[in-house]
């Protein structure tokens, strides 16, 4: 007999017979397996006896000893799904074995043959069904018991590794929570030999989905278990002969530390010491990673003797991929040691990184700027990190210039409150106005999403000085998403100083914006409506800003008109229905008399956006959409149709009764269709 994969042994052809390594509930006297021909094509099924196994064969698994399916591993042209359903019960009676009190007849296994089908997926070529019986893996499990899960599951998943990297990610995630499958912390070991071979793998996703889960099973087990299992496997790791097992070893240190005898943590701190050194540069990027991570379990003494070295190495690697991972550790290095040991251990390469030759490094130091401040405290905030976060804010690359833009706010936070404000003016304040005037639109972008909230800081008399200026500036800028960073911050301005100050400076030129030659100015500007009248409330907005939006429905271009419907659509979902009533709709419906075909059928199209309540649509939309169902222009009255279509449906929805003569027969309508010819002197939706 050959061992198969499988969890039963099968002789060489189809034509023998076969025994299960473990008793099923059932026998089946009458399993018919195809067979194939010499050109592999398939010959009529052929019978095969079944026999019971011997009482000394070693136990297995099979689908059988659950009450239905194929061994797990056979090929899938091995059975149909018809076989399957044989194996579920389907024996004759009175045949053999399969008959008796222990036979699974037709009723009696039914609820195991969806899990038997899961086992016999696991080894499906469809890769789709393959995992789709690991992301249920949880429940073959329950079926099997903890015992057999154990003895039986767990090696086939160790001996079947090999498979598409989708099937092994959701393998990894989940033996994470395997712990109480297997029978809980006591046999948390048991998970380790599957993990290892997947912390193992080429692809990074897979490899790090297995970390996570030896992270998660680490804390699952006792200090001894953790010493005679995890450590192990970790040493393992650090030692193999593949990158790929180096790399994962990075990130197990830190969770197996803690719990060490002294010797072992010795021997843990040696292992990552080497990694460090490593001569893969990957190996050297995933410890720079962890390096932070694992300084915090350290003792201080082991931190200063031995950190701060694998620091400053790698803070000097030659590859600059480890040279910014090291920044990043920088800052929980930074956090567990005194002031005179920063001065002295940590600042000359943080100086160092600062000003590194790869724009990269340099980057994430701008990245971590108020991870890092915060870390040092305020004295060498002052003497270090503000002279050189002012190098970010003028550097040479966009990217960097950007990320340090990005943490002005924070850093402006962060400083002493005593002599906040002195910093600020005369140290920082000068690098943003060149900021304003970037020639990257990404910079000018990251500095106007947070230069608004600097006015809280600076009070109201140097905001209306000195930041108003920069707002107009940014407010005009031909980027559109540096006016949307503006407009959505408004509100912080508004608090400092004030409703009337803001219509004096910024207003006039929203306004002007809003009135621009150029259309797409002017639907630039429509968009951010709904939030600045957010910001502003309804009665300023009533006041100042309302006439401008009625303006905008009767605009000479048709994209500016659309916008201007929608605007009205969220303004009216803003602000309420009762306002809509009270201060749109009358102005809407007066439009329906415009000599102008287009303002009549913006009217319409208004109506159709608006949600009114059911007296307003009885007793002023529905005379106007009568009046206009008889206009004179074609298009005015098909859309003034499917206007009051959609009237009598909200009508319907309100529980008022409408009558078949007020909801017309017009199909619906797009407002782009059916329009008829216009002349040469007529609006067809472009700027004139």
């Amino acid at each position: 007999m050959n061992l198969c994969p499988c969890f039963f042994r099968l002789k060489k052809g189809h034509g023998g017979s076969f025994r299960f390594l473990s008793q099923p509930i059932f026998w089946i006297s009458d399993l018919q397996l195809p067979r194939r021909g010499p050109g592999g094509g398939r010959h009529q099924p052929i019978r095969v006896s079944v026999h019971p196994p011997r009482r000394n064969r070693t136990s297995g698994l099979s689908p059988a000893s659950l009450g239905a399916g194929r061994g797990l591993g056979a090929k899938p042209a091995a059975a149909t799904s018809r076989s399957r359903k044989n194996m579920a019960g389907a024996a004759g009676p009175g045949t053999g074995p399969g008959t008796g009190p222990g036979a699974a007849g037709g009723d009696g296994d039914d609820s195991l043959y969806p899990i038997a089908v899961l086992i016999d997926e696991l080894r499906n070529e469809d890769v789709q069904l393959r995992l789709n019986s690991i992301k249920k893996l949880s429940t073959i499990a329950l079926a099997l018991g903890v015992e057999r899960t154990r003895t039986e599951l767990l090696p086939f998943l160790t001996d079947t590794i090999y498979d598409e990297d989708e099937v092994l990610l959701a393998l990894a995630e989940q033996l994470g929570n395997f712990t109480g499958l297997v029978g809980g912390p006591d046999f948390a070991h048991c998970l380790l030999p599957p993990l290892e071979s997947l912390a193992t793998v080429e692809e990074t996703v897979v490899r790090d989905k297995a970390v996570e889960s030896l992270r998660q099973i680490s804390q699952e087990h006792t200090s001894v278990a953790l010493e005679a299992h995890f450590v192990p496997l970790v040493k393992r790791l650090a030692s193999g002969d593949w990158f790929t097992s180096r790399t994962s070893a990075c990130g197990l240190f830190s969770v197996c530390y803690p719990r060490a005898s002294n010797a072992v943590k010795a021997e843990i701190r040696q292992h990552f010491r080497s990694l460090c050194s490593d001569d893969t540069p990957m190996v050297r990027r995933a410890a720079a990673s962890k390096l932070g991570e694992f300084a915090k379990v350290l003792e201080l003494d082991s931190v200063k003797s031995e950190i701060v070295p694998l620091f400053t190495n790698l803070a000097s690697d030659e590859q600059d991929s480890v040279r910014l991972l090291a920044v990043e550790a920088c800052v929980s290095i930074a956090q567990l040691l005194s002031q005179e040991d920063l001065e002295a251990l940590v600042m000359p390469i943080l100086r160092q990184a600062a000003e590194d030759k790869s724009w990269r490094v340099r980057y994430m130091v701008a990245d971590k700027f108020s991870e890092l401040q915060k870390a040092v405290g305020p004295k060498i905030t002052q003497n270090d990190l503000i002279p050189a976060f002012q190098n970010l804010l003028k550097d040479c690359e966009a990217e960097v210039r950007a990320a340090a833009a990005h943490k002005v706010k924070e850093l402006c936070e962060n400083l002493p409150i005593e002599g906040r404000e002195t910093i600020i003016m005369n140290q920082i304040l000068p690098y943003i106005k060149e900021l304003v005037s970037d020639t990257n639109q990404h910079v000018k972008s990251a500095l106007a999403s947070v230069i608004m909230g600097l006015s809280t800081i600076l009070g109201k008399e140097n905001t209306i000085e000195h930041l108003l200026p920069l707002f107009l500036a940014q407010l005009k800028d031909e980027c559109p998403e540096v006016r949307l960073n503006i407009i959505s911050n408004l509100d912080c301005v508004n608090e400092v100083i004030g409703i009337r100050q803001l219509s004096q400076s910024l207003l006039p030129a929203i306004v002007e914006l809003a009135e621009d030659a150029k259309w797409r100015v002017r639907l630039a500007i429509i968009e951010y409506m709904p939030l600045l009248a957010g910001q502003l409330g309804v009665e300023f907005f009533d006041e100042k800003l309302n006439s401008l939006c009625m303006a905008w429905l009767v605009d000479h271009v048709y994209a500016i008109r659309e916008a201007a419907t929608n605007n009205l659509m969220k303004l009216v979902q803003k602000f309420g229905t009762e306002w809509a009533q009270n201060t749109i709709v009358p102005k809407v419906l007066v439009m329906a008399n415009d000599p102008n075909y287009l303002h009549r059928m913006t009217t319409l199209f208004c109506i159709n956006t608006i949600l009114l309540d059911f007296s307003a649509l009885q007793e002023e939309v529905k005379p106007v959409l009568q009046k206009l169902g008889q206009d004179e222009d074609m298009d005015v009255k098909y859309f003034a149709q499917e206007a009051m279509s959609v009237v009598a449906q909200r009508l319907r929805k309100l529980d008022l009764p409408v009558k078949d003569s007020d909801e017309p027969s017009a199909p619906g309508a797009d407002k782009n269709h059916f329009l008829r010819p216009r002349g040469p002197g007529e609006d067809a939706g472009k700027e004139c």
